[in-house]
């Protein structure tokens, strides 16, 4: 239901699927396994473990596949991989599992990476939530808090120290910063005992490899997008909570985001923070999968 903390739960299957050049992805599944398929790019240092909206997947016929990039939890390494390698990597896992153009949801610093999937054209609708912008769009300088701005320049300027930089993050220093960064809405929720649990658990396997995963994410998060947005025909649904005050989320609340995408629609819900993910998981998932 709308408004109050959506079922988390464990995932229903957890598998590997190999691809052609002898690596394997991680997945994890949620719903029916004959449902409609939404693919799910989670956030920043976390894993395959962390789905949403568990209460609701079977009602709507929804199989939620969560997938871990290459490097974290259980999916191989992939260096100096790029954006555009993660929506190579879909269609062939999708591919391998009889999948046809399902559904995205990008949350946060998983946003470039759905996006990246709708640009190659190997998906449906997307739904943007409390998504990362691309933070290297030189009209975000003076909206960026200074400590995010030096970080984005770096990651421009100089990847391989940037890369140094984030490769310094570790499981236990990721949940102190999400919950100093978060307002009193989200922290109400990322504190829940239940959800602190998978939460945890979904950033402890992402790091299990070390953080060289993590790292190369957020590199390319911060660097620019090496697509077009505005090339992306298929809907797409972004959403924010009025309440949200992450520094690395959309310092505009997705408003230039959505104008460089002629088929993007904006959603600002009052009453949610940065969580909404959690919160509004129905909504998000009726806006991709109607029926």
């Amino acid at each position: 239901m709308d408004g109050v903390l959506s079922g988390v739960a464990e995932p229903g299957r957890l598998g590997r699927t190999s691809l052609p050049d002898g690596r394997a992805l991680g997945w994890a599944e949620w719903g029916p396994e004959d449902g409609t398929p939404v693919l799910l790019c989670p956030g920043a240092a976390t894993s395959r473990w962390l789905g949403f909206g568990a209460d609701v997947v079977h009602a709507l016929d929804v199989r939620l596949i969560s997938v871990d990039r290459p490097g974290l939890g259980a999916s191989d390494p992939q260096p100096d991989r790029e954006l555009t390698d993660w929506a190579d990597d879909i269609a062939q896992l999708f591919k391998a599992r009889g999948i046809t153009k399902p559904a995205v949801v990008g949350f946060s610093q998983g946003a470039p990476f759905a996006l990246a999937c709708a640009a190659a054209g190997i998906t449906g609708s997307v739904a943007l939530v409390s998504a990362g912008d691309e933070l290297a769009q030189p009209g975000f300088a003076d909206l960026l808090v200074p400590d995010v701005r030096r970080t984005v320049e770096l990651a421009v300027n100089d990847p391989g120290a940037a890369t140094e930089l984030f490769a310094g993050m570790s499981a236990d220093a990721m949940w102190d910063m999400v919950i100093t960064m978060s307002g009193e809405d989200d922290r109400a929720v990322y504190t829940d005992l239940a959800f602190a649990r998978a939460y945890r658990q979904a950033m402890a396997e992402c790091f299990v490899q070390g953080p060289a995963g993590y790292a190369r994410d957020t590199v390319l998060a911060m660097r620019p997008w090496p697509f077009d947005l505005a090339a992306i025909t298929v809907p797409v649904h972004l959403w924010f909570g009025a309440n949200d005050t992450s520094p690395v989320h959309s310092p505009d609340f997705g408003e230039s985001l959505a104008q460089r995408m002629p088929t993007a629609q904006r959603t600002i819900v009052d009453s949610a923070g940065g969580a909404i993910l959690w919160t509004h998981s129905e909504r998000v998932l009726r806006s991709i999968c109607p029926r």
